[in-house]
């Protein structure tokens, strides 16, 4: 596994709240997860929208 950074951001309390419940859900294992999901997906959506490459970044998951 890539060695992770620890990073800050402010976030509003619904969001805290919508991670939480996602967490206490089961879907995710923690708050970071999550968050790690969404940027990865952030990501995909407007870095590669329509381009097509051989050898994507390791944070890019098909």
């Amino acid at each position: 596994m890539a060695k992770m950074k620890i990073i800050s951001v402010q976030l509003p309390q619904n969001l805290i709240h919508g991670l939480d419940s996602l967490v206490k859900r089961g879907i995710y294992p923690n708050r970071s997860e999550a968050i790690r999901v969404a940027i990865r997906e952030l990501l995909k959506k407007e870095l590669y929208k329509e381009e097509i490459q051989e050898e994507l970044p390791e944070y890019v998951v098909r």
